[in-house]
């Protein structure tokens, strides 16, 4: 017992002592391979459906759906990404006690917005399928794979923020082979589904149902070992208010993030439709899913930074938070470089995973040449945007969240394709990732130097 009581606390200590490269890779590469293999339940829904049902409607239809998922995500995040930020702080600050106590409020939290959710978009599917772009001949697609893939989105939720926790509180590998028992499960369950069962678009929502279950089984299990440095206690599952609201506050950002997110998909939807037509939007699918890749290392990046980031600046370690914030923004803008490099010179191997139509490929591959060209600079507005949530400052963080994907893409939205129809859409994109990178430079700036000039940085911990 005592023996596990050292290797706890050896968990926690080594995020304000180990050196700060050696750790964010230790941090960031199993973050970097749970994010991506979530995306692969997406990615490997959208590959399957579009090469097993010949309906070209068909990959509009999943496309429509995409805005829902994200309000989804959005609530799971509210609470996940909230309550890994105000765990790493606490335990910064050595305080197991209260992060014991996020861990079992949250659960409470998490079941009932999941279940509210999840009602309220079964109840008024239709309209809301409607809203966000789908057409008559897309919109039965869309509301067979929503039905059935909804109530796993209460497990995902569980198991994203859990996940979460996870890694901050010391088992970075164990949150990665949990993603990885899951993903592995859908790349077999999905085609077995659709080609041997011929259980059409249910098929991969079944496939994805089933993986989400037993991945929220294995990490929920991870939480009531009380072998682990953090684990559910009696006596913290009764709500909390003061808990709650830090939680929330923090986890506002990465919410609007997805809210904004979804908000925009329907509005480029919607535009869509009017400019492009179903292949319009179906060709939104290849950018999602291919930017979603790219997206997902990097926050895959931000994961692993943000313990780190939130551990260190909870004990006032300031120049190691320094170190990592340096190496997140050079890693991140590694991989969004290879992003816009392969959407430029690689589109029609792209757009041909995904669809079988040539007329939607040609449609796929003009969208993604325009869309990719400032995709390189989204790596860095995304660190940037994580580093103030890291921070525990939601403020900033919501702000930059909205820049992109709100106060520079909608406007834009509004008159671009007035001038330029249909690439006014795909143009909005660039100018965007563009503006809003250059507002992060200049924020994270004057930030880096406010806690400069608040605090004499440590030379003996570096």
């Amino acid at each position: 017992m005592a023996a596990s009581t050292i290797d706890q606390a050896e968990r926690i200590k080594e995020l304000g002592s180990s050196p700060v490269g050696k750790l964010l890779l230790k941090y960031s590469l199993p973050a970097v391979v749970g994010t991506v293999i979530s995306a692969v339940y997406n990615i490997i829904d959208s590959i399957v459906i579009g090469h097993a049902i010949d309906d070209p409607n068909v990959v509009a239809g999943i496309a429509v759906t995409f805005p829902v998922m994200n309000l989804a995500t959005a609530l799971g995040m509210l609470i996940g990404a909230g309550a890994a930020t105000r765990v790493s702080i606490v335990l910064g600050q050595n305080d197991k006690k209260t992060a014991e106590t996020i861990l079992g409020n949250c659960v409470i939290l998490s079941l009932g917005i999941g279940i509210l959710y999840v009602s309220l978009f079964a109840i008024f599917i239709d309209p809301i399928l409607a809203i966000f772009g789908a057409s008559p001949n897309s919109l039965p697609y869309a509301r067979e794979f929503l039905m059935w893939v909804l109530p796993g989105m209460i497990l995902m939720n569980l198991t994203f923020s859990y996940n979460n926790v996870m890694r901050a509180s010391g088992y970075p590998g164990k949150a990665m082979y949990t993603n990885m028992i899951g993903a592995g499960m859908n790349v077999i369950l999905a085609p077995l589904f659709l080609f041997i069962f011929k259980w059409g678009i249910r098929g991969a929502a079944i496939a994805t149902d089933i993986s989400m279950a037993v991945t929220c089984f294995f990490v929920m299990a991870h939480f009531f070992d009380k072998r682990n440095t953090l684990h559910f206690v009696k006596g913290t599952f009764k709500l909390q208010w003061k808990i709650i609201g830090g939680v929330i506050y923090i986890g506002m950002a990465p919410f609007l993030i997805n809210v904004a997110g979804s908000t925009i998909n329907a509005i480029v939807n919607n535009t869509l439709l009017e400019h492009g037509g179903d292949n319009a939007i179906a060709s939104i699918v290849v950018f999602n899913r291919f930017a979603t890749i790219f997206i997902f290392i990097v926050i895959g990046i931000c994961q692993g930074m943000q313990p780190i980031i939130g551990y260190n600046y909870g004990s006032k370690r300031y120049s190691r938070l320094f170190r990592t914030l340096f190496l997140g923004i050079v890693a991140a803008m590694i991989i969004t470089t290879t992003g816009t490099i392969v959407g430029q010179f690689a589109p029609t191997y792209i757009a041909k995973m995904f669809m079988q139509n040539d007329e939607q490929i040609a449609v796929a591959v003009n969208c993604l040449k325009h869309v990719t060209v400032c995709f390189w600079l989204v790596g860095f507005q995304t660190v940037a945007t994580n580093f103030f949530q890291a921070l525990g400052k939601a403020g900033l963080s919501v702000f930059l969240s909205l820049t992109r994907q709100v106060i520079f893409m909608i406007p834009l939205l509004l008159f671009l394709p007035d001038m330029w129809g249909l690439n006014g859409v795909w143009n909005a994109f660039p100018i965007s990732d563009a503006a809003a990178s250059i507002l992060a430079a200049i924020l994270l700036t004057w930030q880096i130097r406010k806690i400069k000039r608040s605090a004499t940085l440590p030379t003996s911990q570096e």
